[in-house]
This record gives C-alpha cells, structure tokens and sequence, in this order.
C-alpha cells in the first residue's frame, strides 16, 4: 500500500465539495504503471508531482519526456481511454469515470456520481 493511503482516504482536498469529489466517490483514481516485480516504471514524473517540486512533468504532453515515459504514459493512456476513462491533462496520473469533468468531456449530460 502506498505510505498516504490511508491518510488520503479522507479526501481534504478542498477544490471540491467532499459530497461530489471524484476521488471520494470512486469516480477517480490515480494511477501509475508497474513491472512484474512491482516496480514503477519511468513515467517522466512522480504521482501527484506537483506536491514534490515536479511540476514540470505533471501534464500529459509534458515537454521533454522521454521516449519511454513518453510510451508508458501513452500505454497508460490507451488501457484506460479504452475503458472509457478520462485524463485530466494537468495530472498524467489522473483518470476519471463518471464525475463532472468526465461528463464534460464525453459530452454526457450528467455526472454518474453527485450527492445523495
């Protein structure tokens, strides 16, 4: 389990209502790839970079990548756009199903997951 899980289960993230937050309602996920050992593979950045002064290589399309974080990033991105998840281009980690922004992108009318 990754060291903030369990800290992170709460979602105190303030920049939206706890009672629609993609991520407390299982509407959005971060996600990286691994190997067979379970080791990370280079995605040109970490998982939620902008909290550690990797900003540079937290959107998708980040310049400067390299051809393999460029190629992972692209594997992540067709698994998941095949599933029909998706990205928040600031955030390569950030895949999302079902809340507002997804629905803005897929042009649904409506966010699956909202308050009760």
């Amino acid at each position: 389990m990754h060291p903030q899980a369990h800290a992170d289960w709460r979602c105190p993230d303030p920049t939206s209502p706890v009672e629609v937050a993609p991520h407390c309602a299982g509407a959005a996920v971060d996600l990286t790839l691994i190997d067979t050992d379970g080791v990370e593979l280079d995605m040109g950045g970490a998982v939620n970079g902008h909290r550690t002064g990797d900003e540079r290589w937290c959107p998708f399309d980040a310049p400067g990548l390299s051809a393999t974080a460029r190629d992972n990033r692209h594997l992540l991105a067709q698994c998941l756009r095949e599933e029909g998840f998706v990205n928040y281009p600031s955030e390569w980690w950030h895949w999302s199903y079902g809340d507002r922004y997804w629905a803005l992108m897929t042009s649904t009318p409506a966010a699956v997951y909202g308050p009760i």
